[in-house]
């Protein structure tokens, strides 16, 4: 059962939206700059997974941030947040062949998608 949005509750999903958003972007950096912790490499799937975990909270958050609001396309309702996260998702992954620490992985792509839509999901079970 959802708890109803108060002007609080919002503020706070905004505040850790926020604080996500700059995670992202850390993480999103040392990724480019071929800085990531090298532990990570003795983690079986941790690219994958991390992939799902991190698109599905941005997706999650993003979505609750511009309360469920959604793009009317011709006869389809469409998911604000999560549509533009996935266009950015797609631009991002295709233009990885631009540097040298990164290169384009379909897998990778695919655990990203699955993240955007379970954090939606998730959110619209928060109505």
């Amino acid at each position: 059962m959802s708890q109803p949005r108060t002007p609080s509750r919002q503020f706070s999903v905004w505040i850790l939206a926020f604080i996500y958003l700059a995670t992202f972007l850390t993480i999103l950096l040392l990724a480019y700059s071929g800085n990531l912790p090298g532990w990570l490499g003795s983690v079986p799937y941790y690219d994958k997974i991390g992939h799902v975990v991190l698109y599905a909270v941005a997706s999650y958050l993003g979505h609750r941030v511009y309360c469920h609001r959604h793009l009317r396309l011709w006869n389809w309702q469409l998911p604000l947040f999560p549509g533009l996260f996935l266009v950015v998702t797609l631009a991002e992954e295709f233009i990885q062949h631009l540097s040298p620490n990164r290169t384009f992985d379909a897998v990778d792509l695919i655990a990203s998608l699955a993240g955007i839509l379970l954090g939606w999901q998730l959110a619209q079970r928060s109505c």
